[in-house]
């Protein structure tokens, strides 16, 4: 019997490589994308005032640590820094605690899309990583020209004007080139912060609505 002759069908594998080439070529996208959201961008430097691995900047030198979480997006932040910034800065300045401030970016979603609350952080970053004795000068300033939730924000030339408003001109190129805007968002996740402000006195985090708490970081600041 004669053996039945093959016919090759070159389309259909054609086609069936192509498809192949088009999925590792998706792979390899999503892989990029999933590493560029995780991506926390480069790490400042550091100094004796600013801890670029927990991301504070530190004021004083008390026995007790007050660690003070803020996004510069966050209206409370802004009335909760109205009504004890002026505390928590005397407490340090006479030794009674170590005053750290963590810059942080989790509300982004209320800026139409330039990321504001992340612009904003990685700014003070800036600040606190080339002129740390200005970051709170620079802290004010933000919070005293906050803008309204679900505006677009400030842009990053204004940002630097403030910079510069209070001396820290070594961070203008810094701020415009948005050179840490991703730092604050990592920070963010790695301290698990869920809301701001959020307030840690020696490592343990406070509910300042639970009345204890709440004596024990007003005690410290009294």
């Amino acid at each position: 019997m004669a053996a039945a002759k093959s016919n090759t069908n070159w389309f259909v594998i054609g086609v069936s490589a192509a498809v192949v080439v088009v999925l590792i070529a998706l792979g390899a996208l999503v892989v990029f994308l999933n590493n560029q959201a995780t991506d926390a961008g480069p790490t400042p430097d550091g100094n004796d005032s600013f801890n670029s691995e927990t991301g504070a900047v530190s004021v004083g030198d008390g026995e007790d640590t007050i660690a003070v979480f803020v996004d510069f997006q966050c209206p409370v932040c802004k009335t909760f820094e109205e009504q004890y910034g002026p505390a928590l800065e005397a407490a340090a300045e006479d030794g009674r605690i170590t005053l750290e401030y963590h810059p942080i970016a989790i509300l982004d979603r209320y800026s139409q899309g330039t990321e504001y609350s992340s612009r904003s952080a990685g700014a003070a970053v800036c600040v606190a990583d080339s002129n740390p004795d200005l970051y709170l000068d620079f802290a004010k300033a933000l919070f005293d020209n906050q803008p309204a939730e679900n505006t677009s924000g400030l842009t990053n030339e204004q940002l630097a004007d403030f910079a510069s408003q209070v001396g820290a001109d070594d961070a203008v190129a810094c701020i415009t080139d948005e050179t840490y805007k991703k730092f604050d968002v990592s920070q963010a996740k790695s301290h698990e912060i869920q809301g701001t402000p959020t307030v840690e006195v020696n490592g343990e985090r406070l509910d300042l609505q639970n009345a204890e708490d709440f004596k024990t970081f007003t005690d410290l600041i009294s």
